[in-house]
């Protein structure tokens, strides 16, 4: 992995602040009767996402970054899962699901190796 200046050039954060900036644009169309609901939990996972992979790079310790990197991973599952709930209402459609869906398992996948690759770094230390 080439040499980083800062949490902004980890792909992980670059894809999660893209599925960040669609879920923004995409709960602006939810019902205003979701708007403390289901509107305010996607908007906080996809923030959370983000967040906690800048915090764990700015923590320069191997443990303390992976674990903020777990905490990422599971609200990326948290959001798979509202999407889900965003299906089940009629607010997207499944069409739009499976390509969130798709983003998710993407989002997932760059960052579980970015957890590998932290893991391989603190072993050879």
């Amino acid at each position: 992995m080439d040499k980083l200046k800062s949490f902004e050039d980890l792909n992980c954060w670059k894809a999660a602040r893209e599925l960040r900036i669609e879920i923004s644009d995409l709960i602006k169309n939810f019902p205003e009767s979701e708007k403390f609901e289901l509107v305010s939990q996607m908007r906080r996972a996809s923030r959370s996402v983000t967040h906690n992979i800048a915090e764990g790079y700015g923590r320069f310790h191997f443990k303390e970054n992976i674990q903020f990197c777990r905490v990422a991973r599971g609200s990326l599952y948290e959001l798979q899962d509202q999407f889900i709930t965003a299906l089940d209402e009629g607010y997207i459609d499944n069409k739009y699901y499976l390509e969130k869906k798709l983003k998710v398992v993407e989002c997932i996948t760059i960052l579980n190796g970015y957890i590998k690759y932290l893991k391989s770094a603190e072993a050879n230390q």
